[in-house]
């Protein structure tokens, strides 16, 4: 059984030397193979992954490849295993770890930075300037290291908060989303009670964003997109106006609602469109988040964002300890999470679960995948 030198383990719960995981061999094409359990080391713990969400970046990471061989112009790794949004319980202690103790159940966050770059040094360890460089301690689980779609992972205990007893094993796979918009609001100033916040795109993102906003006092808080469902899922997380955007003009609605334009506005949907809707719709001196990745070069308005002093911030990931702030939210109930999980399906059927999160089957929103049996499925595309 598992037992390497320095890592504590327990007979309660017993680890076996090799796990099921899914693995990229091709763009596009997951095969789900036997690998050897990773080994924790200094400030790492072994986790058992008990459940993890699906991330549009998941997809795109499936379809291109590891960021880390893109970037660094290496061959295509034929051995790496995707999945970010994961929680599960502590089954080893690296050396000297003691931060943490086995059985504990706690959700992650995708990175921790080398710790020695200047980015790092002043916490901006999602801008890690020794990215993709695990050789230098840096790890983006599920982007440059093996990632959530596996039986175990390693982590640092930098990355991990502890999961509630009255949480859900699904509602804490959600604490990276609802993190990710903390870190948005956290950029843009974080003082947002009494705030109009404008959020635009009913993703998971858009849609935690809102309930975050709502949930630090920010009044009011306007979410505009194209699909109804969404919408309304918006208005119970806290939406105070739903603006749907084939029916009326978001800047216009904005404006009357607030008198001169918003304070912050959160943008989740990346398009050209409406990136220059943002622009136009915040007050002068006001703030945008850019939390969403345009897959294409953008042309927008930048005359009237720099004559208005309106300051724009890109967000990458959940940084600054944001998971931890969105996980105190979350366990206070502050705001209902589960309304963006609309299905689960098992390890063993990942395709199924990526083919219901990409083609948005039943207008699934947060598919999660649960970890608690493996089937002996093999060499399954994930197309």
């Amino acid at each position: 059984m598992y037992q390497p030198a320095g890592v504590k383990t327990s007979p309660d719960l017993p680890i076996p030397n090799q796990m099921k995981a899914w693995v990229l061999d091709d763009p596009d094409h997951l095969s789900l193979r036997e690998k050897p359990v990773p080994v924790p080391t200094r400030a790492e713990v072994l986790v058992r992954i008990d459940a993890v969400a699906i991330c549009a970046t998941d997809l795109e990471i499936i379809h291109t490849g590891s960021p880390a061989s893109i970037q660094g112009g290496l061959p295509f790794n034929k051995n790496f295993t995707p999945g970010h949004e994961y929680m599960g319980t502590v089954a080893a202690l690296g050396p000297d770890v003691d931060e943490f103790t086995i059985g504990e159940r706690i959700s992650v966050e995708i990175h921790a930075g080398c710790g020695q770059c200047k980015r790092c040094r002043q916490g901006m360890y999602t801008s890690c300037l020794n990215y993709g460089k695990p050789e230098k301690g840096h790890r983006a689980n599920g982007f440059t290291t093996d990632g959530g779609f596996a039986e175990y992972a390693v982590n640092h205990i930098n990355t991990l908060a502890r999961v509630p007893d009255t949480m859900s094993d699904a509602e804490a796979t959600l604490v990276v989303t609802a993190g990710t918009s903390m870190y948005g609001l956290t950029e843009l100033g974080g003082l947002v009670a009494g705030e109009s916040v404008v959020v635009i795109g009913p993703g998971p993102i858009g849609l935690l964003a809102v309930a975050v906003a709502k949930a630090l006092g920010a009044s009011p808080v306007i979410l505009t997109g194209t699909r109804n469902k969404r919408l309304a899922i918006g208005q119970e997380l806290g939406a105070d106006r739903v603006i749907n955007i084939n029916d009326e003009d978001p800047v216009e609605v904005v404006k009357q609602l607030t008198g001169i334009g918003a304070d912050y506005v959160v943008e989740c949907a990346g398009s050209e469109t409406t990136i220059n809707q943002a622009i136009h719709m915040t007050n002068r001196g006001g703030k945008i988040c850019l939390a969403a990745f345009p897959h294409d070069p953008v042309t927008m308005d930048l005359a009237h964002l720099v004559k208005n002093n309106i300051y724009a911030y890109g967000i990458r990931g959940e940084g600054r300890s944001a998971t931890r702030r969105a996980m105190a939210l979350m366990a206070e109930k502050r705001f209902d999470a589960t309304k963006i999980h609309t299905h689960t399906f098992p390890l063993g059927d990942l395709p199924t679960a990526l083919r219901y999160a990409r083609e948005r089957v039943d207008d699934a929103i947060k598919v999660v995948v649960t970890n608690r049996q493996a089937s002996s499925i093999a060499n399954v595309a994930a197309e």
